[in-house]
C-alpha cells in the first residue's frame, strides 16, 4: 500500500464518521419531540458502512479499503408513548408518542464517531509528515 492511498482510506473514514456524526445530532436534537401532525414521530436514523476498494493505475488488484455511507435508515422501534392527558399532542386515548430516540445509545454513538474521525485524522497527519520526511531525506 502507498502512502498516498492511506490519504484515500483515511479520508474516506473520515467523510463517513463526519456523516454518522451529523446524522447523531440530528437524533439527538429531536430525541423529545413528539408526534407531528401527521401523528408520526421522528424516528430515530442510523448510518450502514460499506466498504469500498481501491485499485492500483493499470487496474491492478485490490490494494486498500475505503469506506462509505451506504445507507441512512430509520430505526423501526416504535415511539415511547406517556399518558398525558393534558398534552396539546395527546391522542384520543390521552397518549403522547415521542420519538423513539435513546439518547444514551446516542451518545455512545457519538463518542465512538468522533474517537473514530480523530483516529483517522491523526492517520493522515502522521502519513503527510512521513511524507514531507521522505521528500527532506532527497534534499540532502
Amino acid at each position: 500500500m502507498s502512502l498516498l492511498s492511506i490519504f484515500h482510506v483515511a479520508g474516506s473514514a473520515v467523510s463517513a464518521q463526519s456523516q454518522r456524526l451529523n446524522t447523531v445530532a440530528s437524533n439527538l436534537a429531536n430525541a423529545d419531540t413528539v408526534a407531528g401532525p401527521d401523528g408520526q414521530a421522528y424516528r430515530a436514523r442510523q448510518v450502514t458502512f460499506q466498504t469500498v476498494f481501491l485499485r492500483q493505475a493499470g487496474g491492478s488488484p485490490q490494494t486498500a479499503a475505503g469506506v462509505r455511507v451506504a445507507a441512512v435508515g430509520e430505526d423501526a422501534t416504535p415511539g415511547r408513548r406517556v399518558h398525558d392527558p393534558r398534552h396539546p399532542a395527546a391522542d384520543a386515548d390521552g397518549y403522547v408518542t415521542y420519538s423513539n430516540v435513546n439518547a444514551v445509545e446516542e451518545m455512545v454513538n457519538m463518542i465512538a464517531a468522533s474517537r473514530s474521525y480523530q483516529n483517522n485524522v491523526e492517520v493522515m497527519n502522521t502519513a503527510r509528515t512521513l511524507l514531507v520526511k521522505t521528500l527532506q531525506l532527497g534534499q540532502n
